[in-house]
């Protein structure tokens, strides 16, 4: 036994580099931690535990403080790139990812650092981990895999959100962040998410949300045709809710409409 796992040691080591993926190079390692950066879009910066996309949007995660994490330290300013993802391992698994924009690795021991990985690989790594972990590692590797730069991800993510048989928080996380990232193309594949009477409707009300975030010209009709035409009642006042945040003067006839009819 010793032999032959010595023979399948020295055969991974033959493999070049460069020849080996993200996610060979990840499970290779059996219980440590694992480090790895890529290219993230360019409007995008990080400080402390927190990122943001110029003027749209801002998240602040995790249990550490502003400018500093175990992994990561950081100066004031916000940061732009890379991305750096940790992974834990332990007996063969994966037990959690951390992620960051910006910063500098901190020194710690018995960490197996893969540099700058390809974003093409970073992607396919994070989409295994979508795709094939529980849940709560799944929902965690969705945000960072819609940022990588130069990746179209989002028809592999529309069709998580769609997959009923995936726990439904992944979908739930699947939605916002489609709606995070959407353009005009993904926007309407979002409403049909929200207008499928065979969707779980709390995924429906997730989509609802994230079309509640698209600029105006986009989301405030496709919230108006969710009022108008779908049977279900808590949806429709979900959408008229967010419609009523808008200030959009479309949303303001809709509801002196709705309130005539009475």
């Amino acid at each position: 036994m010793r032999y032959a796992l010595g023979v399948f040691a020295a055969a991974l080591l033959a493999v070049p580099l460069g020849a080996q993926t993200v996610t060979s190079r990840v499970n290779a390692v059996s219980t440590g931690e694992v480090r790895m950066t890529f290219d993230i879009l360019p409007d995008i910066c990080g400080w402390g535990n927190g990122w943001s996309r110029g003027d749209n949007w801002r998240t602040n995660r995790n249990e550490y403080g502003r400018s500093s994490s175990r992994d990561v330290e950081w100066s004031n300013e916000c940061m732009t790139g890379p991305g750096r993802l940790v992974v834990d391992r332990s007996s063969g698994e994966t037990m959690k990812i951390r992620f960051y924009v910006g910063g500098r690795w901190r020194e710690r021991p018995n960490v197996t650092d893969l540099g700058h990985v390809p974003n093409q690989q970073a992607a396919d790594y994070l989409l295994g981990l979508v795709r094939t972990e529980r849940s709560t590692i799944a929902k965690e590797a969705i945000m960072p895999l819609t940022i990588i730069d130069e990746v179209e991800v989002w028809p592999s993510l529309l069709r998580v959100a769609r997959d009923d048989n995936r726990h439904q928080e992944v979908r739930k996380s699947a939605v916002f962040w489609l709606g995070q990232m959407a353009g005009e193309r993904i926007t309407g594949d979002i409403r049909e998410l929200a207008e499928d009477d065979r969707m779980d409707r709390e995924v429906r009300e997730s989509a609802i949300f994230a079309l509640s975030q698209r600029p105006r010209d986009e989301g405030v009709p496709a919230l108006i045709r969710i009022v108008r035409t779908s049977r279900d009642p808590k949806l429709r006042k979900n959408a008229l809710f967010w419609l009523g945040q808008s200030n959009d003067p479309r949303a303001l006839d809709l509801i002196e409409e709705l309130l005539a009819k009475r």
